[in-house]
């Protein structure tokens, strides 16, 4: 378990695709709670996370202290995606993701919340993205991606701060629409650059969140393994909040949470930089 260092200047940031409350769900939301309640994080990405009149599996998972912001437009069962912050909360939004025919039967979005953290930290644009799943539907990844951080210049320019986009991409580093966030590919006229937390912090190790061992698979042969990320928005020195750890959670136990494992990354301020 990462160790934890408290105080304004630090934002420990988990990101996790729930899986809804698919397999032996009391038994994983045992694993969740406990789990959760270690990592101790100021903010929570979660998807594919259902939301009913009959339930709140984000508010099961986590426990009070904290705020949670719910996906709008979800799929007919309730699953979409949540953001939770300890820390205050301004304003949100969520970004349209149906670009093509070929996205409409799935609850594609991406959730922009503004995190109100105390200085030295402040204002942190955080971007629970969730774009099309489907192996070949890397099209419309790209197309989603651009539209998102389109979103993402426009609130940083009318209220600056820092921008971290976390969850699961269904693409891996080598997909267009993460060389896209990484600065190594230009989509639709644009460029932007977004450190990946985990290349940061674990440079040359391979980033495996879906694999075929873990206890609740389904897709053996799926040919994309690193889906879940965490990226933070870089100026022209490098990202703008440091990366001081980066972690898989929820990856451990003969009964996992979920079909991913989780990503517990430590973001801290950085001194002024002329």
């Amino acid at each position: 378990m990462p160790t934890r260092t408290e105080g304004p200047e630090r934002l420990r940031l988990v990101t996790l695709n729930t899986w809804g409350t698919r397999g032996d769900w009391p038994r994983r939301l045992e694993i969740f709670r406990s789990g959760f309640a270690g990592l101790d994080a100021d903010v929570i990405t979660l998807q594919e996370t259902m939301l009913g009149p009959d339930v709140d599996q984000a508010a099961a998972v986590l426990g009070p202290g904290y705020q949670l912001v719910q996906q709008q437009v979800r799929e007919p069962d309730g699953q979409g995606i949540t953001t939770a912050s300890r820390w205050p909360v301004g304003r949100v939004s969520e970004v349209d993701l149906h670009v093509t025919d070929r996205t409409h039967d799935f609850a594609c979005t991406c959730l922009i919340t503004e995190i109100l953290a105390a200085p030295p930290i402040g204002r942190v644009w955080v971007a629970n993205h969730f774009p099309d799943y489907q192996l070949d539907h890397e099209y419309e990844r790209t197309l989603q991606t651009v539209l998102v951080a389109r979103e993402l210049e426009r609130l940083a320019r009318e209220a600056p701060g820092h921008v971290v986009v976390a969850g699961d991409l269904d693409a891996d580093s080598a997909a267009d629409s993460l060389r896209f966030w990484t600065g190594r590919h230009v989509i639709d006229g644009m460029s932007v650059c977004y450190r990946s937390a985990w290349e940061s912090y674990r440079p040359g190790e391979p980033l495996t969140t879906y694999p075929p061992d873990n206890p609740w698979s389904v897709d053996p042969d799926w040919p994309f393994r690193g889906i879940d990320h965490v990226l933070v928005r870089c100026d022209r020195h490098g990202p703008t909040l440091a990366i001081e750890r980066a972690e898989r959670c929820f990856d451990r136990g003969p009964t996992t949470a979920s079909d991913h494992y989780g990503l517990v990354v430590d973001l801290a301020a950085l001194p002024d930089r002329a």
